[in-house]
């Protein structure tokens, strides 16, 4: 039986348009992965770019962030971790776009940790499309506050 990640999705502080994670496939204590599809209805498209739509690198970067990221740091805190007022930053993002991604594609996001210590985390993300072919890379941290004392 596969595991649910309900719990994880459920507690993301994002809600649509700006939520970029559909399904979680794993999250342990080493890294996650996810994926998202783009919908072609996005608003961004009507003018990125005129008569050639793409996804912006910055949602990119978003959806990297959303599922290696902050889905990880969720799953690190704990299940048990009282989470009504998460707040999370980036703090740094280091990218390489080396594909597009257009309108209506899916894409699949793993993230593997580099470290998690005083409530900074770190991971190395990779994003595939559904070729399996690698449209991204890079380097992303960020600060997790549950805002519990």
């Amino acid at each position: 039986m596969k595991e649910s990640y309900d719990w994880i999705l459920n507690r993301l502080p994002y809600t649509e348009p700006f939520l970029y994670v559909e399904e979680i496939s794993y999250v342990n204590d080493k890294g996650a992965e996810g994926s998202y599809r783009f919908s072609p209805d996005a608003h961004f498209y009507k003018g990125h770019f005129k008569n050639n739509p793409v996804t912006p690198g910055v949602l990119l970067t978003e959806c990297c962030a959303q599922i290696g990221l902050v889905c990880l740091g969720i799953h690190l805190l704990g299940k048990e971790t009282k989470l009504e007022n998460i707040t999370i930053g980036m703090s740094s993002s280091q990218m390489e776009f080396l594909l597009p991604v257009f309108p209506g594609e899916c894409v699949r996001v793993v993230s593997e940790l580099v470290y998690y210590r005083f409530q900074k985390l770190k991971c190395e993300v990779k994003m595939y499309d559904e070729d399996d072919k690698l449209v991204c890379k890079g380097v992303l941290a960020g600060m997790i506050d549950t805002g519990n004392e």
